[in-house]
């Protein structure tokens, strides 16, 4: 097992991506923190999966948004579990992905691009001020921030979206470049579409479509494609792999 006994916490892991990293990161022997904000029967249905296949899992509420909230989540991972290993910065403000509905250079609102910038970067900040502390205590620990491959490739417009995760990369390196020193390594992993998730639902056939035809894969993301990335930068398998982003979306993206 890869995170034998490691404490990960994964935020945003009700659903979609979030909840498949958890589950991965069980199944390598990892104690997961299922954080949600709303969903609370999806989060206890992803706990129960864990624990039905002899992992070990919990479930807690908090809005990354809110600092007050993710002060307390982190104690609370601390206290129950000594420490803290893994964290993955998976929650954001709810996006759809529909070329149709999205908002144009015309359209959009400053408050739009507030809006994700707070469940991205916001959201982020807040989990890794409060982690870090017990991260450097420990001289270990591994951050992962989720991007998105549109940064690279921004085949629709999606303007708000797109500048926060920017955003994110970008926090993702300074920090990394801080944390180095105490043994803390802060990655990206940059999905392509991702289907099926809640957010991709709406995504036309024929984007995806175009989206496959393009992509040497000839085939899209899906979650437990990012779910190995993320074990493979949560686990010791990376050791010494920091500040990078990983594009997961079968080649459409290429450093």
């Amino acid at each position: 097992m890869l995170l034998k006994n490691q404490v990960a916490l994964v935020t945003g892991s009700s659903r979609g991506i979030g909840a498949t990293i958890a589950k991965q990161f069980a199944k390598e022997g990892a104690i997961v923190a299922v954080n949600f904000v709303k969903h609370q029967e999806r989060a206890d249905q992803v706990v129960r999966e864990i624990l039905e296949g002899g992992g070990q899992a919990c479930a807690i509420k908090a809005d990354v948004r809110d600092p007050v909230a993710v002060q307390e989540m982190i104690r609370k991972i601390k206290d129950n579990f000594n420490g803290l290993d893994i964290v993955v910065n998976n929650a954001l403000n709810h996006y759809t992905f529909n070329p149709k509905t999205r908002k144009t250079d015309q359209s959009i609102t400053w408050q739009d691009y507030q809006d994700q910038l707070d469940g991205n970067v916001h959201g982020s900040f807040n989990v890794c001020h409060e982690a870090l502390p017990i991260m450097k205590s420990q001289n270990k620990g591994r951050i992962i921030n989720m991007a998105s491959n549109l940064v690279e490739f921004p085949l629709i417009p999606y303007h708000d979206y797109i500048t926060a995760k920017t955003a994110l990369i970008g926090y993702t390196r300074s920090l990394a470049a801080e944390v180095g020193a105490f043994g803390i390594q802060v990655n990206a992993i940059a999905p392509g579409l991702t289907y099926p998730t809640d957010s991709s639902v709406e995504t036309q056939n024929d984007i995806r479509e175009s989206i496959i035809n393009m992509t040497p894969t000839k085939r899209l993301t899906v979650p437990e494609d990012v779910a190995g990335s993320a074990v493979f930068l949560a686990s010791r398998l990376a050791n010494n792999v920091t500040g990078q982003c990983l594009y997961v979306d079968g080649g459409l993206v290429m450093h």
